[in-house]
């Protein structure tokens, strides 16, 4: 029996969650984030965004539904075994199984890039019926960071109401609607815009476009990602 004053019981919660930290960080499992491509028109947002990401220090995690393979092939010139390839680690789209579809794996966040009405349904109502939906739900389950770049015009009340509740639930609504103060010239121009706001959120330092307020910076070497 312990002596008055002490207590022979070991704490269990701190030192679990330090072990959690130190492994993460020796790991770099802190630098995972998962980028899921859904059906909307759009998918070179995805792609992009995938493309970037080898510039900096995150581990990618790839969903792409049978519908975004399909919009890539018809929307790019990209194959869809390409586009898989620029991620560290994907997944199929059925497999409620994989990693991604646990709170337990440590994640920094996630990116719906297009995010299609139906996909965007399926998270505000929690309706996890594959693993792009599943994935994005554990992310608001465990208050991670969420984008949703919902791409659909015109929008009914229907639409405002489904990225209304997602946005209470934790989600950031992030459309691709272009700013046109930085002159853009190319369509990726317009494309990178859109991908600066997500790393703006999701904490990545970039030169994607010229901030207002800001002298155009062309220092090509200043254009490289990293992490905040």
């Amino acid at each position: 029996m312990a002596a008055a004053g002490r207590t022979s019981k070991k704490p269990l919660i701190a030192p679990v969650w330090q072990a959690m930290a130190q492994n993460m960080e020796g790991k770099g499992m802190k630098n995972r984030i998962i980028v899921g491509i859904s059906g909307a028109s759009g998918v070179i947002y995805g792609v992009r965004l995938l493309e970037l990401l080898r510039d900096t220090e995150y581990e990618t995690h790839l969903i792409i539904s049978e519908a975004g393979k399909l919009n890539i092939g018809i929307e790019t010139d990209y194959k869809v075994e390409n586009v898989l390839a620029m991620a560290d680690v994907t997944y199929e789209h059925g497999n409620i199984a994989a990693a991604v579809a646990s709170g337990s794996f440590l994640t920094a966040g996630m990116v719906v890039a297009p995010c299609t009405i139906k996909t965007l349904s399926g998270i505000a109502n929690s309706y996890t019926e594959n693993l792009l939906v599943r994935a994005a739900d554990v992310c608001l389950k465990e208050k991670r960071k969420l984008v949703l770049v919902v791409r659909e015009t015109p929008l009914h009340v229907g639409h405002l109401r489904l990225m209304a509740q997602a946005a209470d639930m934790g989600a950031h609504i992030l459309p691709p609607v272009p700013s046109f103060y930085h002159h853009p010239k190319t369509i990726q121009d317009i494309i990178d815009q859109t991908i600066g706001k997500i790393f703006d959120y999701t904490g990545i330092e970039h030169n994607l476009f010229q901030r207002w307020g800001e002298e155009e910076n062309n220092d090509e070497s200043s254009g490289r990602l990293k992490i905040c």
